[in-house]
């Protein structure tokens, strides 16, 4: 009766950590420096791109303005908070042979270290849509309105943020080549889902494990 008992208290589990960690991750920000950065860069280049006709009538000071919000949210987006936020990370080099490399590295999740949170996911992937959509937008709105001498800057917008969209689409999916798979397969988890955290990294790629394409 005794070995019964034992038997039917081993068969219970409680994973009272699982719960923790769930409910964390939809509770809170782990970065919130990171994330406030992540939109910071990205929105003040286009508030100040919409309104610098309001702020001066220098165009070159405008034009240098937002180019430096792009330059620094090029860098800190590829280098800082998609490590942070999602745990993904990626760069292009080029070999002595001349050939282009993609690399590709995703945080492999473990017990001493919390996976990035809900809300952190989200509004790393909106932000990294929807900004590149808003310069698309000014660049068609620039070239029927006639305002050339703005287009380079637009060009530029969306080179810089595209880049970098393109290049955590690429890392997300495990450096997958075929872009209209990876695209298909993105919006699908992205937009037409209620995804969690752990769907928004390649189930294959392992910690900090390289991926050359």
């Amino acid at each position: 009766m005794k070995q019964a008992l034992v038997d039917d208290t081993e068969d219970v589990s409680l994973d009272f950590g699982n719960e923790e960690e769930l409910a964390f991750r939809k509770a809170k920000i782990r970065h919130p420096l990171a994330t406030f950065f992540h939109l910071f860069f990205r929105v003040s280049a286009i508030v100040t791109y919409v309104c610098c006709d309001w702020f001066s009538r220098s165009f070159v000071g405008c034009f240098v303005t937002v180019l430096l919000l792009l330059s620094f949210d090029f860098w800190s987006v590829k280098n800082v908070t998609g490590r942070l936020m999602v745990g993904l990370s990626w760069w292009n080099q080029i070999d002595e042979d001349g050939k282009s490399h993609w690399i590709f590295e995703a945080r492999k999740a473990s017990p001493n270290q919390i996976a990035a949170t809900e809300a952190e996911a989200r509004i790393f992937w909106l932000g990294l849509i929807i900004c590149p959509l808003i310069w698309i937008v000014f660049f068609f709105s620039t070239l029927f309105s006639l305002k050339l001498k703005w287009l380079a800057l637009v060009i530029a917008g969306i080179s810089l943020q595209a880049a970098n969209l393109y290049g955590y689409i690429l890392c997300k999916m495990g450096g997958e080549s075929d872009i209209s798979k990876v695209a298909a397969s993105f919006l699908s988890q992205t937009v037409f889902q209620t995804a969690s955290p752990g769907d928004f990294q390649k189930p294959g790629l392992e910690g900090l494990e390289i991926h050359k394409h």
